[in-house]
């Protein structure tokens, strides 16, 4: 009897054991979730995309565009909304700039550079305060928490994450770096050269918006991503650069001036990762960007579960 009772004990002791070993060198990418507020063919998508990149050697690379796919986008870019709120209050900073920037459309190349223009003399500091300042007012709780647990979950699995973005570098990087717990350097956008701290009107190619979203990449990521996620049609070139996933967030059903088809039909055709995040303004946003400047409306985005 006294030694069936010491086996039994020698067997329970080698199960546990066995199974605190199994929880030890359990590889971290056995987790993938699942990303509440994703499908679940989206999170089955993101489980087979895990397990196939586990053994990756050399860099594991995530690229993330910024407005519309981590942050919230309605009723105006942030960018925008802080940059009107801040004109505002000072008339007299570059009237020449910004006037002429009333006047393109605020996706435009020329403009997004303007919008960096424009802010030339403000120190660098003093940028990504003011971008902070504005988020924490308004859009702290616009980040998509979907995409904050993705990246999370990317990071537990060895990615490095990058924000590709064609909002002001210096106004994102602050609050960006914090929100989503990546290195500052990490979060690339609209660039102009620092001279002893304070920014400059001298624009830094590539420009990352359009096919520049791509060059940025090659220019600042230096490698080829596993995973590239965007929004719209000006990230197409970014997300088609990834070698393994692509995805895109609440994609427009609008066919643009130079395509022959919608971002969204393109995504379903070429099997994108597609996934949709409720984005709606609060009630109270001040919206000075089109109630002071005509500044048109981005669209919501509206999620029935």
């Amino acid at each position: 009897m006294k030694n069936i009772y010491s086996t039994k004990l020698t067997i329970i002791y080698l199960l546990i054991i066995i199974g605190f070993s199994a929880c030890q060198n359990r590889d971290v990418n056995d987790f993938t979730g699942p990303i509440e507020g994703f499908s679940e063919e989206a999170n089955l998508q993101l489980d087979r995309f895990l397990q196939e990149t586990k053994n990756e050697s050399g860099r594991k690379i995530a690229v993330f565009d910024g407005d519309g796919t981590v942050l919230g986008q309605t009723p105006h870019y942030l960018a925008d909304e802080a940059m009107y709120n801040y004109a505002l209050s000072h008339p007299d900073k570059n009237p020449e700039i910004f006037q002429e920037m009333i006047g393109q459309l605020n996706v435009s190349i020329p403009y997004v550079q303007n919008r960096v223009k424009y802010i030339s003399g403000m120190s660098l500091q003093e940028y990504r305060d003011l971008g902070e300042d504005f988020f924490n007012k308004y859009y702290s709780n616009k980040i998509f928490e979907p995409m904050r647990d993705l990246i999370s979950v990317l990071k537990q699995n060895g990615f490095e994450i990058w924000i590709i973005t064609a909002s002001p570098e210096g106004m994102y990087q602050q609050f960006l770096s914090k929100a989503l717990e990546i290195p500052i350097t990490n979060i690339v956008g609209i660039k102009s050269v620092i001279k002893d701290g304070i920014i400059t009107d001298e624009i830094i190619n590539p420009v990352p918006q359009d096919h520049g979203k791509k060059w940025a990449i090659e220019s600042f990521v230096q490698d080829v991503p596993l995973l590239v996620a965007g929004n719209s049609r000006g990230d197409k070139e970014m997300i088609e650069f990834s070698r393994g996933l692509k995805m895109i967030v609440n994609p427009d059903e609008h066919i643009a001036p130079d395509q022959q088809e919608s971002i969204s039909d393109y995504a379903k055709k070429n099997d994108w990762l597609i996934v949709r995040i409720n984005d709606v303004p609060a009630d109270d946003f001040p919206s000075v960007s089109s109630k002071k400047f005509n500044i048109r409306l981005n669209k919501t985005h509206t999620v029935e579960r």
